[in-house]
């Protein structure tokens, strides 16, 4: 790579760590919650009765069900989360928002919006928004798995 390729990369990375670290500060300071705990939640709320089996989160979240489990025993204990057990014989547990995830997550998702906002949107042009988005597209296009083997690359 050249050397203002690099500096491209560098600044790119800065930049993306600066935002993230940002908007997990937000949610920490606002609604005393960590972005993994945002994640979670955001994950539930959007789900179809509010709940999940764990493996399906862990799914959707692509983190690894020890990860999971972990997190949601934290959250557990913070009373945000709860589990249930559902199938034959108890055997797969499922987890869903208490009303105090539900009353969280609600705020932290107004939280969040809002720092996005105010940290990337706001500060951009209708041309750099149309530039991001084209670009991410093509990124996660490039890089997301298509489910589709038919052998066409």
């Amino acid at each position: 790579m050249e050397p203002e390729e690099w500096e491209l990369w560098d600044t790119w990375m800065r930049a993306q760590r600066l935002l993230v670290r940002e908007l997990d500060r937000g949610l920490q300071r606002a609604c005393g919650i960590s972005k993994a705990e945002f994640s979670v939640l955001v994950t539930l709320w959007q789900a179809p009765g509010r709940e999940l089996r764990v493996g399906e989160l862990a799914e959707s979240l692509d983190w690894e069900k020890s990860r999971v489990s972990h997190q949601l025993t934290r959250m557990e204990n913070r009373g945000f989360v709860a589990r249930t057990e559902s199938g034959a014989g108890g055997r797969r547990t499922r987890i869903g928002l208490t009303a105090t995830g539900r009353r969280v997550v609600q705020g932290a998702i107004q939280e969040h919006a809002g720092n996005i906002r105010r940290y990337f949107l706001d500060v951009l042009t209708k041309d750099q928004t149309a530039a991001i988005r084209a670009w991410s597209e093509q990124t996660v296009g490039r890089m997301e798995p298509s489910g589709a083997d038919d052998g066409v690359a």
